[in-house]
């Protein structure tokens, strides 16, 4: 495959419990090419949060590496990699992280304003993605004013305003209705047509049915489940 978005070589990942290594992720390759949507399927427990964060550069492997635009993301400085992922990549996390003192609005704003994007591009921009995430009756309120599913759509709308090339999810349909799924979907497949890729961990058969590759996360290795 020809420049990747996102590729894993011997990716592995080991902790220290007391006097023992316990190992989680061993040996994993694989690669995301631009418009691709992979699913990564598993059960509680087999470390598919820890792959989300090694894919993000959030954590660093134990062996083996990340490239993200064929950019090994352990090697590069703090700043680098930071400015790498806010250009780069969208996250959304199975619990929000919304910055609970800024409206929604402004939680959403928050990439393309530190990505260097004026004030009122970004405030416009902001408006627009969540007016496509239903949320656009809600833009002055809180976190704290919002229920469950409403937060999680603000988060998604956070994570895909800056076009990211790549995105990763952490259950992004755990707390939507029905509805809000499939508009998620939906959403998914519009920006994925501008080449936008996505690595999405769900228990929901119906998301990993969307996908083009089921990769299933078992005994710290992966297996493609898509034939």
């Amino acid at each position: 495959m020809s420049n990747p978005v996102l590729e894993c070589v011997n990716l592995g990942k080991t902790y220290q419990d007391g006097d023992h290594l316990v190992s989680v992720l061993e040996g994993l390759d694989f690669t995301l090419a631009a418009g691709e949507k992979i699913a990564i399927v598993g059960a509680s427990g087999s470390g598919k949060s820890t792959l989300l964060n090694l894919l993000g550069g959030l954590d660093a492997p134990s062996t083996g590496k990340v490239l993200m635009a064929g950019k090994n993301m352990a090697l590069l400085r703090e700043k680098e990699k930071c400015q790498l992922r806010n250009s780069q990549l969208g996250f959304v996390y199975q619990f929000h992280h919304l910055l609970p003192e800024f409206d929604a609005q402004e939680n959403v704003a928050m990439p393309l304003l530190i990505g260097g994007c004026a004030r009122a591009q970004a405030w416009q921009h902001a408006a627009a993605m969540l007016q496509r995430v239903g949320m656009d009756h809600r833009l002055s309120h809180r976190p704290g004013q919002l229920s469950g599913g409403e937060r999680q759509r603000v988060a998604i709308a956070r994570a895909l305003v800056t076009r990211p090339g790549c995105v990763l999810m952490d259950e992004p349909t755990g707390n939507l209705d029905p509805q809000s799924a499939q508009q998620l979907l939906s959403l998914i497949d519009e920006l994925r047509r501008d080449s936008a890729s996505f690595v999405v961990v769900t228990h929901d058969p119906a998301i990993a049915q969307h996908m083009d590759r089921v990769l299933e996360l078992h005994e710290g290795s992966l297996r493609d489940m898509s034939f």
